[in-house]
């Protein structure tokens, strides 16, 4: 490599570094965090776990009060394939959620390793507050019931509760009359994992003249981001929060057309409603037992400005999946942000491979291949152009040293070569350029898709998180033997790259920029060193076979000629 492409790369190298460790620390995920609102690791059962009632106030609209209520609590199921939800006679809403495909750890669902579970009990999902004459956990009459469908009814209100497909739930409620009061509907609680890079986060869909954008409430000016971003920001910019409340309630006003409450693989959603939504409170605890600010559960209210005769409302519990949010015109919870135009193809293609040959790392290999294959042209030029650099290097040596004091002449010289060798000094860093925006996506994919969520491939057991093997033994989380390949092949690509500088500097190279990645990769989703390492390695193979060409195309030019003697009169003879 010449200065330009050393300069070029190591540019983009902090272009990355910079991406993944300043703009986008909020969204790396530690690997404590399992995913669902009980919190258990592959150590704790479900009985140890903390619950979400002990460690969260329950959200309070403004003129809701806490009555004991008057008859015991009845609980009902409503149960599919997919999902389990128990339904509460108190405020006829959902105290608890089951995803039945979802399981808490790395493991078969079993009665040591259940499936995920939401628990509510602190805010029931769909509750109903803020309306005069009706008091939070009024008890409702059973009126009806089906597998799917049950009907409550109390002095206030008949509700009937839907469960659907797709994870979703509806909610038809019938008012005993029309009020302009405001009132609210809770979307439950989300509760902090155990990890110190957890996140909790909010989204919603914010309706304006133009139609609306999505706004993703731990970053841009949201007054919610500095409560969610915890400990990377703190609470308003403090990091120690010893004198901060354990509770903070933040309101956001304006129309929404959905609310989405979600952690890394998971989400519980107000994705419609009848009526239109006015704004939203979040109610965010945090964690008493450090010093610094770090949230520990969210819960949130869907505000009305008045009560309608009617309402249907729908909501979404269930995975953080594309193809299912998609449908719901809420794509955007998964956060692609500025690359989304990558990471949704992307996905679909790791989901299209994984249905051909069900395993996720088998779809990685094939992405790679498939990448590869794409980008062969380019790639290809590429390597042939920085060939034919360093072929020309001697001339360009003779004409340095010829016009070294005439830069202008140099210059004009400089160019000419390269105009009358067909090469571009800029080519070999265009490759890179290129796969940037592949790498970043992929980035965003793994950080989120729960489809890569338990994902195994040969020895890894989590394709979405480091490998770490012999975490016992050793340090940094234990053993990735991806990442070391990773930098291995780097450092032998580096080798075999045509080099037109100083010998010293390519071996510096050859050993910084590997050194750099490996760091940067070692905490990495094992799925993303995978697809990197294999990238190199074909990378390699592309130039070996270039290498061969060369060799062979110069081992010809430099074969000495056979010119065959003229024919006498003898020779004719005897033909």
């Amino acid at each position: 490599m010449n200065k330009t492409e050393k300069l070029i790369c190591l540019v983009l190298g902090a272009v990355l570094a910079w991406y993944i460790f300043v703009e986008n620390p909020k969204k790396k995920i530690s690997s404590d965090n399992r995913g669902g609102q009980t919190l258990v690791t592959n150590e704790v059962s479900l009985s140890q776990a903390p619950s979400v009632a002990k460690t969260a106030e329950t959200p309070k609209a403004d003129d809701a009060k806490e009555v004991k209520p008057s008859q015991p609590e009845k609980e009902y199921v409503l149960e599919n394939d997919k999902l389990k939800v128990v339904v509460s006679s108190w405020g006829a809403a959902v105290k608890k959620a089951v995803l039945k495909d979802y399981p808490i750890g790395n493991a078969p669902i079993s009665d040591e390793n259940p499936a995920v579970e939401f628990d509510f009990s602190a805010s029931p999902l769909a509750e109903v507050s803020g309306i005069e004459g009706f008091s939070r956990g009024t008890s409702f009459e059973f009126k009806e019931a089906s597998s799917n469908v049950i009907v409550f009814a109390s002095d206030v209100m008949t509700r009937k509760i839907t469960l659907a497909d797709n994870y979703l739930l509806t909610f038809e409620d019938e008012f005993k009359e029309a009020l302009p009061c405001a009132n609210s509907l809770s979307l439950g609680v989300m509760e902090m994992g155990l990890g110190k890079n957890d996140l909790l986060s909010v989204d919603s869909w914010q309706i304006d003249p133009k139609g609306g954008k999505v706004i993703h409430h731990c970053e841009g000016d949201s007054p919610l981001k500095a409560y969610l971003v915890g400990s990377l920001g703190g609470c308003g910019g403090s990091k120690n929060a010893s004198g901060l409340p354990r509770t903070s309630t933040v309101g956001y006003e304006g129309s929404q057309k959905w609310i989405a409450l979600k952690n890394r693989f998971f989400v519980t959603a107000l994705v419609s409603s009848s009526d239109a939504v006015s704004g939203f409170s979040a109610n965010i605890s945090r964690d008493m037992k450090v010093q610094e600010y770090k949230p520990e559960s969210i819960g949130a209210l869907a505000k009305f400005s008045s009560l309608p005769k009617n309402r249907t409302s729908v909501f979404y519990v269930g995975p953080k999946k594309q193809s299912l949010l998609w449908s719901l015109g809420m794509k955007d919870v998964m956060e692609f942000g500025m690359w989304r135009w990558v990471c949704y193809p992307i996905l679909w293609l790791l989901d299209f491979f994984n249905s051909l040959i069900p395993n996720y790392g088998v779809a990685i290999i094939l992405l790679t291949i498939l990448v590869r294959l794409l980008f062969w042209p380019l790639t290809h030029k590429s390597t042939v152009g920085m060939k034919k650099m360093q072929e020309i290097q001697p001339k360009m040596k003779e004409i340095q040293a010829k016009f070294k004091d005439n830069p202008q002449r140099l210059q004009q010289e400089t160019w000419q070569l390269y105009r009358d060798a067909k090469v571009n000094p800029m080519s070999s860093c265009l490759p890179m350029l290129v796969q940037i925006p592949v790498f970043i996506a992929l980035f965003n994919v793994l950080r989120s898709a729960v489809e890569l969520r338990y994902a195994p491939f040969l020895w890894i057991g989590d394709l979405s998180e480091p490998e770490g093997l012999f975490s016992s033994w050793f340090p940094f989380g234990g053993l990735n033997i991806l990442p070391i390949l990773m930098a291995l092949t780097m450092a032998l690509q580096s080798a075999l790259t045509p080099s037109t500088g100083d010998k010293n500097q390519q071996r510096m190279m050859i050993v910084f920029m590997p050194v750099m990645m490996l760091f940067m990769f070692y905490s990495f989703p094992a799925a993303l060193s995978l697809y990197w390492t294999l990238s190199q390695v074909f990378s390699i193979w592309q130039m070996w076979i270039i290498r061969r060409k060369s060799a062979a195309k110069n081992e010809a030019a430099l074969m000495p000629e056979v010119i065959d003697p003229p024919a006498t009169r003898q020779m004719r003879r005897h033909k």
